[in-house]
């Protein structure tokens, strides 16, 4: 029980040091902003399940950009190609799933919006 607490205390730790992170920061409050809106909107079950699925991978992603930066930078201080691929692949896929991210949080709110405006 003592290794599977102090697996939770390092997994916080590394929440907490992510939130040292822009990004990760600015993808928090849009995710406790889209929450909020959700409550006002009274999400069903099914869409409340796809909003936070879409939040968890998206703040994951995030923390997985920031580790794989930080290693790359731990690896090499040269401007090396290679790394600068890592990066910038890493970033990429953060980037996709925002756009992502973004059409279902327009799907999910669409139906809401159109019913306040007519």
């Amino acid at each position: 029980m003592k290794y599977v607490m102090k697996s939770f205390q390092y997994a916080m730790e590394g929440v907490i040091e992510g939130w040292n992170e822009r990004n990760f920061k600015i993808h928090s409050v849009f995710a406790v902003l889209t929450i909020l809106f959700a409550f006002l909107f009274d999400f069903s079950p099914t869409k409340w399940m796809v909003l936070l699925i879409t939040i968890g991978i998206m703040l994951s992603l995030e923390l997985m950009n920031t580790a794989i930066e930080r290693t790359v930078d731990l690896i090499t201080e040269d401007h090396h190609p290679l790394a600068k691929q890592a990066k910038d692949l890493s970033a990429g896929s953060v980037f996709i799933f925002s756009v992502i991210a973004v059409i279902i949080g327009f799907l999910l709110f669409a139906e809401p919006l159109i019913e306040i405006v007519t």
